[in-house]
């Protein structure tokens, strides 16, 4: 009936309109033609289009309501104030608030953003608040969950569909309530991020771990979907790596603050998120590059830091080094403007916000040395072959280095560089001196006040730990070869005990 409307209207006036007509004989007109009658005190089109649209509503308020009943969500009475639903920027909506909730929400009536919405949306926004309020006196939600919820729901005042689904779907709005009573950094994210909302929707959510293949076939899905439109260009596809990596962030988050994974799944799971998207970012932006001489890229990518110890966090960088192999007489041209591209990819800030901050300072030389080198200079480099050789904190770093990208053959020579590297014989005392003296330096950089405790960077914290266990990897491996995998510091002092 709708659709048969929605024709004759377009038809009127051959307008791409769905705006009912307000002149007495277009809505004769088309009232005839669909065999009702519309008469100067009477219309069967809009008595019949009236009924409609209610029963259209009602379909919908079962379906994202849960089977909840229309009438208890569609001005009916309000359970905590007694009356009708009121909008945010009323009295009567902060009388019926807990204190401290009200005492939050007080600003809102006076607020630009919140007198510039739709008298619709004010009264959603005020179910919301009365919602919120209600879990609050019920004991589902602390007062610190209420006040971040109107904390993350400010700056969104106007992303009305936010509002909608919240309302329209309890139980995300419960879900949401419990996340934010968990931890504050749920809240700092979805400000940032708010579009993954969304996934609160999925009642699977907290049932499962992130899985790679998917991903990666999703991505592709829809790169795919892209060139079938001929809409492929570079800004689409860089705004869908960073909305897939938001969601998966999220995902893992909340299985995290709700304890569905531990520490060290926490850290796996991110770290597999970024080994896809970096996988996935290579493919694309290759196919992409102008210079390009082959099918694939003879290139590697060589993971460091957390995310070489399959250890990153929710806000780490990417310490990544690019090496390839390619006999192709352009191929240091090709590979320096391809591992610029691909850099800009993944750090560039666009509409959809950030993928990931890449970190290129343990390549060799460091930040004067080129983005991208040979196999060949890195073997000669690690080795200590030649004049330019590496110095004992790039080692140390090698300790946690890993193969993230590229061929077989690529895998082989870097891995059996590493292994030399890490088994190579050293003179143990100087050694320790070496890396202490390096220590000192990173202590030196980040100074702890003397009456607080750094869990990272105090005496007897992380990086001591971490710097111990790099000692022990370089000075031991070599009689205990099962020191020399790299498995994770935690692996790795079981294994030195």
């Amino acid at each position: 009936f709708l659709r048969r409307v929605e024709h004759r209207i377009q038809y009127l006036d051959d307008q791409q309109t769905h705006l009912l007509p307000t002149v007495d004989a277009d809505l004769g007109w088309i009232a005839a033609s669909m065999g009702l009658a519309c008469k100067a005190d009477t219309c069967e089109l809009i008595d019949r289009l009236c009924e409609v649209r209610e029963l259209v509503a009602g379909e919908f308020d079962a379906l994202l309501g849960e089977g909840q009943a229309p009438a208890a969500r569609n001005g009916g009475p309000c359970k905590t104030c007694g009356g009708g639903p009121l909008p945010v920027d009323s009295e009567g909506l902060l009388e019926a608030l807990p204190p401290e909730l009200a005492e939050r929400v007080r600003p809102w009536t006076t607020h630009p953003r919140v007198l510039a919405l739709r008298d619709e949306s004010r009264m959603r926004l005020g179910r919301l608040v009365l919602k919120t309020g209600q879990a609050l006196r019920e004991g589902d939600c602390s007062a610190q969950a209420a006040t971040r919820f109107v904390d993350w729901m400010e700056p969104l005042l106007r992303r009305e569909s936010y509002l909608a689904l919240l309302v329209e779907r309890p139980d995300v709005h419960k879900r949401l309530l419990r996340l934010l009573d968990l931890a504050r950094w749920p809240m700092q994210y979805l400000m940032r991020h708010p579009g993954v909302i969304d996934e609160l929707a999925d009642a699977r959510l907290l049932h499962g771990r992130f899985d790679s293949t998917a991903l990666q076939s999703d991505l592709d899905e829809r790169l795919a979907a892209w060139q079938r439109s001929g809409e492929d260009d570079e800004e689409k596809l860089l705004d869908t790596l960073r909305h897939a990596h938001h969601a998966e962030v999220f995902r893992i988050l909340v299985r995290d603050v709700e304890k569905a994974l531990t520490v060290e799944q926490v850290a796996d799971d991110l770290s597999a998120l970024a080994d896809t998207l970096l996988d996935t970012t290579l493919r694309w932006a290759w196919a992409r590059l102008k210079q390009r001489h082959r099918p694939d890229p003879g290139l590697a990518v060589i993971a460091y830091g957390k995310l070489g110890g399959k250890e990153l966090g929710y806000g780490s960088d990417l310490d990544v080094v690019f090496l390839y192999d390619d006999d192709d007489e352009r191929a240091p041209e090709v590979y320096g403007a391809f591992t610029r591209k691909l850099i800009g990819w993944l750090t560039l800030r666009t509409a959809a916000g950030e993928l990931f901050d890449i970190d290129t300072a343990l390549r060799p030389n460091g930040n004067s040395g080129m983005l991208v080198t040979s196999m060949a200079s890195f073997e000669k480099y690690q080795s200590g072959r030649g004049s330019n050789t590496a110095w004992t904190w790039e080692h140390q770093a090698m300790t946690r280095a890993r193969f993230v990208l590229g061929s077989d053959a690529l895998r082989e020579r870097f891995d059996a560089v590493r292994l030399a590297v890490i088994e190579a014989p050293r003179d143990v005392v100087g050694l320790r001196e070496e890396i202490m003296a390096m220590r000192a330096r990173v202590r030196g950089a980040h100074p702890v006040h003397p009456e607080q405790f750094d869990v990272k960077h105090s005496i007897g914290g992380m990086v001591d730990a971490e710097f111990a266990m790099q000692f022990l990897v370089l000075s031991q491996s070599a009689a205990h070869p099962e020191l020399a995998d790299n498995v994770g510091n935690i692996a790795l002092m079981v294994r030195a005990e």
